[in-house]
């Protein structure tokens, strides 16, 4: 399974978006965009991927940039890995 894969079904789970989450794609915007995904929801997803991916985000990190698509997303995930 790819990082965008991985990252869409985290996000499908955690924000409990059931068929809706097969439509992600790495242009779909998250803040904003999602109802469900509000504050509680990004501790979520973070922690969620910092499991998944054995990887940490510091809290600077985490910001409107890396939460702007699902694709940035993703990115961000990327380059911690490679780290």
């Amino acid at each position: 399974m790819s990082t965008f894969e991985t990252v869409r079904s985290i996000l499908t789970e955690t924000l409990g978006l059931g068929d809706r989450g097969a439509r992600l794609t790495p242009e779909s915007g998250l803040l904003g965009e999602i109802p469900e995904f509000d504050s509680m929801a990004v501790v979520g997803v973070v922690a969620a991927l910092e499991e998944r991916f054995d990887i940490l985000f510091e809290d600077d990190e985490i910001n409107g940039e890396v939460f702007a698509t699902v694709g940035s997303l993703s990115a961000a995930v990327e380059a911690k890995r490679a780290t």
